[in-house]
Parts: C-alpha cells; structure tokens; sequence
C-alpha cells in the first residue's frame, strides 16, 4: 500500500547559512561574547518566517558535515521546519552565510511532495552551477506551474568563494547581505584578489545566469527579486520594467524589491501594489521574513497590497521581528 504524500503549506529550496553578528550591549544573543551565530539565507528565511506564521514547512538543501552543519539543522527543527531533506555533505564545509546547495542532485529530489506543496519556493542561486542546475529545473517543471511555484531571483557572487577559510569554526565576516563590502574586509592576504577575481567573473556569470533564468521562469508562476537580481534576469532596471518583462517571460506575479523605497508587485490580470517601505527598529540576527510573509498572505487569499504590506512589514531581522 503506497502511504499518501504528505503536503507542506510551504516547501523551499536552495541556499541557507550561518549568519554571523555582532551582539550589542544589554541584547541577548546565543552565545556570550562579540558577536552570535543565527540561521540565515533565503530558503531558511522563507521556511522559519511562514513556520512562525504557523504554516507547515520545509527546506530542501545541504549542509556540510561539520559543526555550523549540526547548528542549522537544530536551529531549523527548533524554529519548526521539517528538514528531512537536509542532508548532509562530507564533500564540503559549511561556509558562513552559505551551505553547500550547489551539490543537490535531481536524483535525490522527491518529486512527489514538491509538486503536492501549495507553495514551492526556489532560490535562483541554485541555477549557477551543476548539479544544483539541473536539480533546480528539474524541481521547477515537476510542478509544472501547479499551484504557487516561485523562483527567487537571489544573486549569489560569481564563483570563486573564499579558498583560504577551511575550518568551519573560525570566524570570518559577515558575507549574506553585501558580498562587495564583505570581499573588501575579508582578510588582507587575498582580499584583492577576490576583487579582481569577482569584476572579472560577473559579467559572464550574470549572462549565464540570464539565460538559467529564462528557462526557470517559464515554469514559475511568481517571480520575486530586488533591482539587482531583476536586471540580470531582464536586462532592465527601471521597476516597472522589470515587473513587465517578467510577467512577459511567464509569471503570473512579479514582485520587485527596491530597498529604501519599498516594494512594486504587478499581477497579470492588472493589479499593482506600490508599497513603500515602513522605518524599522534594528535587531540583531540574520535573515529577513519578507518571503514567509508573503507565502503566509497567498495562501490566506487576501487581496494584492495587503499581502505586500505584511510582507514589508514582517521583512525586518527575523531575531528581531518574530522571536
């Protein structure tokens, strides 16, 4: 007798990380000392905020087999994701602010629960390497457009990464939001090499990723990204250019992240939300619940601006704004 599939509210896919942050004084944090370790990246952002929201969630990715590896998947089965597609790689360490999501493979997927999800959520960093491509793609058309199935548009720095750090437990700075201003403190030794390194790589790597791109967003129905990630994926900049080409290359919702000046969402059948963005007290931890939230308001059924304005809302720190 084949056991019925179990269906998650929200599953995602691709990239999670340790964060590491600075603990200012009289906050609490997971350790003592400088600075505190938090679960971070996008898929584990997605899978904790729609979690605390209290939506039945998952993350399919890969850890390292080391000490930051353990710490993600406690700190997931803490925050109430299932992670039984977590697994573990002896492959690689587990980077600061990255896991090694690149070495998924199509055939570890179980199509069955992805496609039974209301929502799948896929980080578009796993479409620039192999076997994470294919992976990717593979898990895009099981799908076939059922559903919600969104493609994060999330930019990862051209390869390279940081050869000279090899112990998992040694600190480093903090690389998940600014990969530029990270490279430029990174450690003197190679520092500016990974400048160079980086200019040199991007502008082939972000064509490749165009063109990744374009096969994946014609199995997604929603599209989601900031003015970075959106440019290299349309080769637009202007916001509502961008939310135009994307509905052009075969999403029902695009929605374009603009920072300070908040989030334009425009749905095929005309409606647009404009939402700016509301000041935000600081918080320590990583992580934002901007893609939770808007899971949590699709899958509620609320109307366009609403569901955007709880996003904006929820899209500060997740230690800060959810704990």
């Amino acid at each position: 007798m084949v056991e019925p599939v179990q269906q998650f509210d929200v599953i995602s896919m691709g990239r999670i990380g340790v964060d590491l942050h600075p603990h200012r004084p009289g906050v609490p944090g997971p350790r003592h000392g400088s600075s505190g370790r938090f679960l971070g990246g996008p898929a584990a952002d997605v899978a904790v905020t729609a979690a605390r929201l209290g939506r039945s969630t998952a993350v399919i990715t890969r850890t390292g087999a080391d000490s930051f590896g353990a710490y993600l998947h406690q700190t997931l089965t803490e925050s109430g994701v299932d992670n039984r597609w977590v697994t573990r790689t002896a492959a690689s360490a587990t980077p600061v602010a990255g896991a090694p999501d690149l070495e998924i493979h199509t055939d570890e997927l179980d199509y069955f629960a992805i496609r039974a999800a209301r929502i799948f959520w896929i980080t578009g960093t796993g479409l620039s390497a192999e076997p994470s491509r294919s992976a990717t793609l593979a898990a895009l058309k099981c799908r076939d457009r059922a559903a919600t199935t969104v493609l994060e548009l999330d930019l990862r720095p051209a390869p390279g990464g940081d050869p000279a750090r090899t112990d998992p437990d040694e600190p480093r700075p903090h690389y998940a939001r600014a990969p530029r201003q990270a490279y430029a403190e990174a450690r003197p030794h190679h520092a500016e090499a990974l400048r160079h390194a980086y200019a040199e790589a991007r502008p082939h790597h972000a064509e490749a990723l165009r063109h990744a791109y374009a096969e994946a967003l014609r199995h997604a129905t929603v599209a989601v990204g900031d003015l970075d990630a959106c440019e290299i994926a349309t080769g637009v900049r202007a916001p509502h250019a961008c939310a135009e080409a994307l509905l052009a290359a075969g999403v029902e919702l695009a929605v374009v992240k603009r920072g300070p000046q908040g989030v334009l969402a425009v749905h095929r059948d005309g409606t647009t939300a404009d939402v700016p963005s509301a000041p935000v007290a600081a918080a320590d931890g990583a992580g934002d619940g901007f893609g939770g939230a808007l899971c949590h308001g699709l899958l509620s059924g609320w109307e366009l601006e609403r569901t955007v304005r709880h996003a904006l809302t929820a899209g500060t720190p997740l230690d800060g704004a959810l704990r």
